[in-house]
């Protein structure tokens, strides 16, 4: 091992960029850390001519993923070239030729992790993922290592920097979703097409990454309810600062007494809570363990040097291991098996605008409907929206109850006689209740 240990790359984009910039310009602190020079051997492109940098050299690049996947000089696979199906093939080949393996891949490990890891541990390899949830962020090495002794019961994040950019700016200049959005595309925050990002669908993925290691079971992406943000509106924005609330993207994975719950949705937070201020692109995880009490997770969730930074990391990781002799047994079937809640079981307080007919009867209306569920009130506010038209905004917010009563509550709404309109509804979290 002494003469060094020797990485080859699947992709070269922007986060492999940042990678071989790292190896490059921290050769004297990584071999501090582990003990022998770590180099660059082949990197898998798609177009050899496409300028590199000084970093890396013309006969470094290949188009044939073989002269990574089969080279025996290469010990350890760093994959970064997104995609599902291909990056599953190829580290596949990897472990099966006994290379460790590095991805910054959710996709591919919400939907395959666990099939990957079993290979892994079957030819004595390391696959690490620290990347593929909230960039730069430590969050995987702090619930695997730093809070390995705790029972874990509650994780909520803002995990997806696109649709917290978007919402930052909606609150802060009052512009509508349409056009924030089409200016974070034009800023480069958001992707061309954004619906990955936008329906919740990534934050969804990492949130199933994040229950499987915390809560030590296989969780999968359809076990997460999820609702994106292109329905929110300026005016839910302002209704939520007049109440002392702030609308975010929140991924939730709450478990008690063994049964879990598992989504991502809008939610108002109260303005006091440590997610309220988290903004623009920028990610937090908040975790709740029984013993450790509350812990956040703070930083940049993506761009090419943090997402590289927790590459790194865990490239650092797999050659001590190397070092160690000790590859491929950090990896752990999961302990418990997975039981969701049941809508009963989903307790949380709630917001709904409705726009309603400003007559005599219709508080009576409203208040028999949510009496008669034994849902109390724990704001109610009302505007008259036209002097001319018997017409008024109602925002309610619930006291906690539970998510079939709710829906129960939300569908008579669509159907009473009083009711116009309802307008929006979004969870209210505030925190372990």
């Amino acid at each position: 091992m002494e003469h060094g240990v020797v990485i080859g790359l699947l992709g070269l984009g922007t986060v492999g960029s940042g990678v071989i910039q790292i190896v490059s310009e921290h050769q004297q602190e990584l071999k501090h850390q582990v003990g022998c020079s770590i180099t660059i051997g082949k990197a898998l492109v798609r177009d050899k001519d496409k300028y590199r940098g000084s970093q890396i050299s013309q006969n470094q690049l290949t188009l044939n993923a073989d002269e990574v996947l089969n080279d025996p000089d290469i010990d350890v696979v760093i994959e970064v070239m997104g995609g599902v199906q291909q990056a599953r093939e190829y580290i596949l080949q990897a472990l099966n030729n006994k290379k460790h393996v590095v991805t910054a891949n959710k996709d591919l490990m919400a939907l395959y992790g666990a099939e990957l890891l079993k290979v892994a541990a079957e030819n004595g390899c390391d696959l690490f993922y620290e990347a593929s949830v909230a960039g730069g962020i430590p969050v995987i090495r702090g619930l695997t290592e730093g809070l390995a002794s705790d029972r874990i019961t509650q994780m909520m994040g803002i995990v997806n920097g696109t649709t917290n950019y978007i919402l930052t700016k909606m609150e802060q200049d009052g512009r509508d979703y349409e056009e924030v959005l089409k200016e974070a595309q034009e800023l480069g925050f958001a992707e061309s097409d954004p619906t990955s990002d936008v329906e919740g669908l990534d934050a969804a993925r990492k949130m199933a990454i994040l229950a499987t290691l915390g809560f030590s079971m296989n969780v999968d992406l359809e076990d997460v309810i999820v609702r994106g943000i292109t329905t929110v509106t300026t005016e839910d924005m302002n209704y939520c600062k007049q109440l002392g609330f702030t609308l975010k993207l929140i991924g939730l994975a709450k478990r008690t007494e063994g049964r879990v719950e598992l989504t991502v949705q809008p939610m108002l937070l109260p303005n006091s809570h440590p997610l309220a201020a988290v903004q623009n692109e920028y990610n937090a995880v908040y975790v709740y363990g029984e013993a450790v009490g509350e812990t956040m997770f703070y930083g940049p969730g993506a761009g090419s040097l943090p997402t590289a930074t927790a590459v790194v990391s865990d490239l650092v990781t797999v050659v001590k291991n190397l070092r160690l002799g000790v590859s491929g047994r950090t990896i752990n079937s999961p302990l418990h098996k997975k039981e969701l809640k049941t809508d009963e079981e989903v307790h949380s307080k709630y917001f709904l605008r409705l726009q309603v007919k400003d007559e005599t009867g219709t508080f009576d209306a409203l208040t028999s409907l949510f009496a008669k569920e034994d849902v109390s009130f724990e704001k109610l506010l009302q505007w008259p929206l036209d002097e001319n038209e018997p017409v008024a905004e109602v925002v309610i917010i619930t006291h906690t109850t539970n998510r079939a009563v709710y829906e129960r509550i939300y569908k008579e709404l669509e159907n009473m006689d009083v009711v116009l309109d309802v307008k929006s509804s979004y969870r209210v979290e505030g925190g372990q209740a």
